[in-house]
């Protein structure tokens, strides 16, 4: 496979088929001598999970995994990695997986040394100024889809559980000093994980193109990102076995978690609510809500819409980009509303109030209020 390459933006990465293989020395690199990897329950038991702790065993690094890791990780997840990392003496964290391990991992390494809870250090303000960053574990990053772009990024998507909120918790130290992005680690992904998460990166790299936000860097990255998702998310959704394309799939992801440094907005402010009052896969959710999300802002981005289509070959302007992700979702088996997703007799209120205070609604183009973000949710009922 020519797909190989050694990236330092965002961080270290190390790209290619069959580079898990230098798990060990990335631990080395990143002075880990007794890392604990954390990961989902679904994971743990499988071969590419056993494979990678029989790398780090040889290489008398141990075997010690956490995986008490819900599909949406709340502080109660956190709180028992947190306490298996102190009894364990473990000195770095291995976050390994999709979006809800790698998360939970950056996290138990960054609160680990911690004295303040976990939502004092919330994407607000300068909030991360408060943490003690001299006691933040070394983190190693490895991905197991190709969506969430978690490895490469400075924050973790929590739920507290008692609110049953998503919050951004955010500090420049959560971006993992080391990445190995082995597109042989996603080839068993089921082909609804495959589809949910490609449609995160493209919801990424969309809202981040969208975004006012002054990020000339992060735009184009964007711009590269979607093109990347339209010709390959298709064709491995069909063949899983499509080594090219689930590296493909990979690079969009980390261009549209390195991207949306320029600004999420609508999607995100509504799927982040939604998925943790009932439990959806976040990327599905995103694709669910993107149509009425970019008819709320269509009189703001219309322009570039129509820049976008160019660039992807899309024709009729914006009433051809909406065709386009209408049938991107139907060619993935996305379901037509969050109805068929599975949310029931929702609190539409208690939705709203909980995306307008989201963080990600900051770089919407459109000003997110009451009443836009009210009939958003109906309308994808």
């Amino acid at each position: 496979m020519s797909l190989n390459a050694n990236w330092s933006y965002p961080t270290t990465i190390r790209f290619g088929a069959g580079r898990i293989v230098e798990i060990a020395e990335a631990c080395q690199v990143a002075g880990i001598k007794k890392p604990l990897l954390v990961t989902d329950k679904g994971l743990a038991q499988l071969d590419i999970t056993l494979k990678t702790l029989d790398l780090l065993d040889f290489a008398g690094l141990g075997r010690s995994v956490f995986s008490k890791v819900d599909p949406n990780p709340t502080d109660i997840n956190a709180i028992a990695g947190i306490k298996m990392f102190k009894e364990g003496k473990h000195d770095g964290v291995i976050a390994f997986g999709g979006g809800s391990g790698l998360d939970l991992g950056k996290l138990i390494a960054f609160m680990v040394g911690q004295t303040r809870p976990i939502w004092d250090f919330e994407d607000v303000s300068n909030w991360w100024m408060r943490a003690d960053e001299t006691s933040i574990m070394p983190i190693i990053a490895v991905p197991t889809t190709a969506g969430t772009g978690s490895e490469v990024g400075r924050a973790s998507v929590i739920t507290n559980s008692e609110t049953h909120e998503k919050k951004i918790i955010f500090h420049p130290k959560l971006l993992p000093s080391v990445v190995i992005c082995d597109p042989e680690l996603t080839k068993g992904m089921p082909t609804m994980i495959t589809a949910g998460t490609g449609m995160d990166a493209f919801a990424h790299c969309l809202e981040a193109y969208c975004s006012p936000h002054y990020h000339p860097m992060s735009h184009g990255m964007a711009l590269e990102g979607m093109r990347l998702v339209k010709e390959n998310l298709s064709p491995v959704f069909k063949d899983g076995n499509n080594l090219t394309a689930r590296a493909h799939m990979m690079s969009a992801a980390i261009m549209g978690a390195t991207a949306f440094q320029k600004g999420l907005g609508a999607i995100h402010a509504a799927s982040h609510p939604i998925g943790a009052v009932h439990n959806t896969h976040h990327g599905t959710t995103n694709a669910v809500v993107m149509r009425e999300a970019l008819l709320l802002n269509r009189i703001e981005i219309e322009p570039k819409i129509q820049s976008l289509c160019n660039y992807l070959e899309i024709p009729n302007g914006f009433e051809g980009f909406i065709s386009f992700v209408s049938g991107l979702n139907a060619a993935l088996n996305i379901p037509s509303s969050l109805t068929e997703l599975g949310v029931k007799n929702p609190n539409i209120e208690n939705l709203v109030a909980s995306a307008l205070k989201d963080p990600s609604g900051g770089g919407n183009p459109v000003a997110l209020t009451k009443e836009n973000m009210t009939k958003l949710f109906i309308n994808c009922l």
